[in-house]
């Protein structure tokens, strides 16, 4: 192979290939491997979920009873909202709802908005250090075992819940006698496990499949700027302008999905069938 060969430009599928790929611990060559962690999506969620901390922690530092601040009142904007919708949806203690609910959208909000950084600024940095052929993605919204990992964690507060106000035994009895009664009980636990399930994937399939299908887009935007033409530089600045745009509320839109969701589900855990 010469220097030539080995040093071209990449096609429009490598480049897409390359920037989709994920910084892992080892080549995935399974569907399903457990024990391959993406490094990218780890590092990015926790980065988030300490700046989502940070500015709660100084919003609530700085409150006034005052005239509130710029920053005040936004916060106080995005607080209210959450309580307002967790008190209309959860019939319960919002204790700790409230505050989970608050936490899953201005985490998930944060998460969502690295979508609008360059598209070529993870391997434009990774490059300054000699490593810009690693793969490497900011979003961790856009990866699936990102949102999956989160309802994840909403199932299981779901499953808590569920015990708490119902009991362990009125818990265990609701998934066998509800909906059709007792006499049914294999098809009612067929069913309730499905339910269960199914509420779990496609709260995290919505959000992957909405972010990833915006990531993919701003890549084939970025490829209308290599074309070297008029036709491709003026799509690329309008096409992207437009688009991104039209993402902020893209990006706002799933964070409240996303919570809504999360009180939906924590709601409907407090209410026998």
């Amino acid at each position: 192979m010469t220097v030539e060969a080995a040093e071209h430009a990449p096609t429009a599928s490598e480049y897409i290939v390359h920037h989709l790929g994920h910084l892992s611990t080892q080549h995935q060559t399974k569907i399903v491997d457990f024990s391959i962690l993406n490094v990218d999506t780890i590092f990015w969620s926790v980065f988030c979920g300490v700046i989502a901390c940070f500015f709660m922690f100084l919003a609530a530092r700085k409150a006034t009873s005052g005239v509130p601040g710029r920053f005040q009142a936004f916060v106080e904007m995005v607080v209210e909202m959450v309580e307002d919708q967790s008190k209309a949806i959860v019939h319960g203690d919002r204790t700790f709802i409230a505050p989970v609910a608050l936490t899953v959208f201005v985490w998930v909000a944060l998460m969502n908005s690295l979508d609008f950084l360059p598209v070529d600024l993870a391997s434009g940095i990774l490059g300054l250090f000699g490593l810009g052929e690693m793969h490497h993605r900011i979003v961790p919204t856009a990866d699936l075992n990102g949102t999956l990992g989160i309802a994840l964690g909403v199932l299981a507060l779901m499953l808590y819940y569920s015990v708490k106000i119902k009991g362990a035994g009125g818990f265990i009895h609701e998934l066998f006698a509800a909906p059709f009664g007792i006499w049914l009980a294999p098809f009612n636990l067929l069913l309730n496990v499905i339910e269960f399930a199914a509420k779990t994937v496609s709260l995290g399939m919505r959000l992957f499949g909405n972010m990833y299908a915006g990531e993919l887009l701003f890549l084939l935007i970025a490829l209308l700027g290599s074309t070297a033409t008029a036709f491709g530089f003026i799509g690329h600045v309008i096409a992207g302008s437009i688009w991104a745009i039209f993402h902020i509320l893209i990006v706002l839109l799933q964070a409240f999905i996303f919570m809504m969701l999360t009180l939906v589900y924590l709601g409907q855990a407090h209410e026998a069938h």
